[in-house]
């Protein structure tokens, strides 16, 4: 009479069985497809003894995690999937390299090289002591809400100027040659405020004082908010003793509603949060900082304003402070 409830109890365990394999699915496929490679590689001589290399994003079915840079066949530099660009240090004078990119995936696959960027390293030049001119008159227009044209008046150098370096909030994001004066910036983001400034590099490595700095702001996408920046951000610094008066002033975002306070950074780090003793201003705003720090110290500043229902609104343009007598 126990033989046909042990054959059920088979039965039934056999089919509980094939019920949790059919839920739980088959193991995951391994990801073996490899990242494309990138395009638009380009290398661009900074000085007699670098190079900077810049590319496109590539694409991967699981998403890029990061690039590789070879300079003539083997690897010189590894840099994170959000960086599109790499300085290679080191290289010798009047000499010929060529560079490739691979992207990677977190798989470990790695895509086929680029198409190879070859360039020149100019001769050193030993009588070269003078830094070259900050360029002047930089302007520009954005495009579209990803791309922006930039221009400016060239610099003059003792011996001559090799590159032009585009920086963006202190951090620089394109070069073109000595020869060039115009740069299109591509892979922004919409709706955003950008701070650019420019400045010349000779073969000996030595840069120019900062240009003007420009404020752009792309389009935003369709149906997307309106900014919330403040606009219009001045500085002016003043000595007092041993200490710096840095006055600020803004225009205040239309957030139809009253802005109760601002946070500002220094250096991309929050300082201080803005709250007014009493009655928020309307339209343009004030604020005083005051700095102990020595002669010639660099800041650079923006600020952001807390929106009426609580959130943090957009950054504003950047502003540079130095800490002058």
């Amino acid at each position: 009479m126990q033989r046909p409830h042990a054959r059920t109890a088979s039965a039934c365990s056999a089919a509980l069985l094939l019920a949790a394999l059919t839920a739980c699915g088959s193991p995951a496929e391994a990801d073996t497809r490899k990242p494309t490679a990138p395009e638009g590689v380009t290398a661009q001589a900074g000085s007699a003894t670098s190079v900077h290399v810049m590319w496109e994003r590539a694409s991967d079915n699981e998403g890029v995690t990061g690039y590789d840079v070879y300079r003539d066949g083997k690897k010189a530099a590894s840099v994170g999937a959000a960086k599109l660009m790499t300085d290679i240090d080191g290289l010798t004078a009047s000499t010929v390299h060529s560079f490739t990119v691979r992207a990677r995936d977190a798989a470990g696959n790695r895509s086929a090289p680029s198409v190879a960027a070859p360039v020149t390293t100019p001769a050193t030049a030993p009588a070269d002591e003078e830094p070259p001119t900050g360029p002047t008159e930089l302007r520009g227009k954005a495009d579209g809400g990803r791309t922006v044209t930039l221009s400016w008046g060239g610099s003059t150098d003792d011996v001559g100027v090799t590159s032009y370096d585009v920086y963006q909030e202190d951090s620089r994001i394109h070069s073109v040659p000595g020869t060039q004066t115009t740069a299109r910036l591509t892979g922004l983001r919409p709706g955003t405020v950008y701070t650019f400034t420019v400045r010349a590099r000779d073969a000996a490595d030595r840069s120019s004082p900062d240009s003007n700095a420009l404020d752009l702001t792309t389009p935003s996408a369709p149906g997307a908010p309106e900014s919330t920046a403040p606009t219009g951000l001045r500085t002016k610094t003043t000595a007092r003793g041993e200490e710096f008066l840095v006055d600020l002033s803004w225009d205040q975002p239309d957030t139809g509603g009253t802005i109760p306070a601002y946070q500002l950074f220094l250096n991309g780090k929050l300082t201080t949060t803005i709250v007014w003793g009493g009655t928020p201003p309307a339209g343009r705003a004030t604020y005083r900082l005051t700095l102990t720090d020595p002669p010639g110290t660099r800041y650079s500043l923006k600020i952001r304003p807390k929106l009426p229902d609580g959130k943090w609104g957009d950054f504003s343009a950047q502003r540079t402070v130095v800490l002058r007598g």
